[in-house]
C-alpha cells in the first residue's frame, strides 16, 4: 500500500499485485488506516484510490479464508466499505485492471469511478458457494432490479462499458484519457467549499449510511456464515487447486 498527498490530494495505491490486490488482512489494515489519514487531513480535499498492476482488486484472499475468524474479516471488510462512504470527502476511484467480489463493494462504495477499457467487473461470489453479502450494501442500490439480479446471480464478467451503463461506476475512459479524465475530476473539487462538499456528500449517501447502519451486522453475518460453510469451503479449494468445484462434476 503507497499513500501519498500532493495539490489537496491523497493518493491511496494498492499495491499487492502477487495476490491480485486481494482483501487480505495486511491490506484492509493498511487500506483502513489510510482513508482514516485523509480524513483527519485539512490539506486534502479529494481521495484517490488506485492500483498498481492488472487487478484493481480480486475480493476476499481465499488463501487466508481458513486462517482468520470468518465474522473478524467480514467485519474489517464492512468498516473499509462504511469509512468510504463516511468519509467527509469525494473519494475517486482510479480503475485499470480488473475488478472482482469485494473490489465491487469498494468501487461502489466511491462516489466517483472511472475505468479503462482494460477494466472488467464480476460478482463472482455465486461461483464459490458465497453471495455478495457485504457489497449488496455499496453496489444494489446502484443498479436496476433486472440488472442486478443478472450479474448476481450469474457471476459473469462485464467490461466497463457495461458497467457505466449499470451505474455501478461515474464513466469509462480510455487509459490514455483516464489521468486526465481524474485530474479534470480533481480541479473542479477543488474549487468547491470543504463545507460544502462535506455537507453535499452526507446527503447524496444519507440513504446507503442508513443502509450501512442498519444491515451491516446482518450482513457480516451472513457472509460469515457461507465462508464457514462446507458447499463455500469446497468452492474456494477449488479455485485455490485450480479445478472444477464438486457441484460442477
Amino acid at each position: 500500500m503507497h499513500y501519498d498527498v500532493s495539490d489537496n490530494v491523497a493518493t491511496i495505491t494498492l499495491d499487492s499485485p502477487k495476490n491480485r490486490n486481494a482483501l487480505s488482512r495486511t491490506l484492509v489494515s493498511e487500506l483502513a488506516s489510510s482513508l482514516t489519514a485523509s480524513g483527519g487531513d485539512p490539506t486534502v480535499r479529494a481521495v484517490v484510490l488506485t492500483h498498481t498492476g492488472r487487478v484493481f482488486c480480486s475480493g476476499a484472499d481465499l488463501s487466508e479464508a481458513g486462517s482468520q475468524p470468518s465474522a473478524d474479516a467480514a467485519r474489517a471488510i464492512m468498516t473499509v466499505l462504511t469509512t468510504i462512504v463516511e468519509l467527509d470527502k469525494p473519494v475517486l476511484a482510479k480503475i485499470g485492471g480488473h475488478v472482482r467480489a469485494g473490489g465491487m463493494g469498494i468501487i461502489g462504495a466511491c462516489d466517483i469511478a472511472v475505468a479503462t477499457d482494460a477494466a472488467s467487473f464480476a460478482f463472482t461470489e455465486v461461483r464459490i458457494g458465497l453471495a455478495p453479502a457485504i457489497i449488496s450494501l455499496t453496489t444494489l442500490d446502484l443498479m436496476q432490479p433486472r440488472a442486478a439480479a443478472r450479474y448476481y446471480l450469474t457471476g459473469e464478467t462485464f467490461d466497463a462499458a457495461t458497467a457505466a451503463e449499470l451505474g455501478l461506476i461515474t464513466m469509462a475512459a480510455s487509459a490514455d484519457d483516464i489521468d486526465a479524465v481524474i485530474g479534470a475530476l480533481l480541479d473542479q473539487i477543488r474549487q468547491t467549499s470543504p463545507q460544502g462538499s462535506a455537507e453535499t456528500k452526507r446527503l447524496v449517501t444519507s440513504a446507503r449510511r442508513q443502509r450501512l447502519a442498519t444491515d451491516s451486522a446482518g450482513m457480516a453475518a451472513l457472509s460469515a456464515r457461507l465462508f464457514a460453510s462446507d458447499e463455500a469451503q469446497e468452492g474456494i479449494h477449488a479455485f485455490l487447486e485450480r479445478r472444477l468445484p464438486a457441484w460442477r462434476q
